[in-house]
């Protein structure tokens, strides 16, 4: 007989991951609302580091680094399932 495991704590672990990943993708959008509101033509370019204070500098980095983060952590997550999926042949 084929014994098989229930994953359940691990699926429980990756849905509350995706929640917060979506939670702080939320924040930081609605933290970059301030700069949409309070942007003036006067001080630069839309969206160019010149026409943003310091928070909202702050903040946009903040916001490519959460996705770059995002990003190698896909990378990990297809290497594990390919290599498993190898190492399962």
């Amino acid at each position: 007989m084929i014994k098989t495991k229930t994953r359940f704590f691990s699926i429980k672990n990756l849905f509350a991951f995706v929640l917060a990943d979506i939670f702080v993708f939320i924040l930081f959008g609605l933290l970059l609302m301030g700069y949409d509101d309070n942007y003036d033509k006067s001080k630069g370019e839309y969206w160019s580091l010149a026409s943003m204070n310091s928070t909202e500098i702050l903040i946009y980095f903040s916001y490519n680094v959460w996705i770059i983060l995002n990003i190698i952590g896909l990378v990990i997550i297809v290497r594990k399932v390919y290599i498993g999926k190898i190492k399962g042949k």
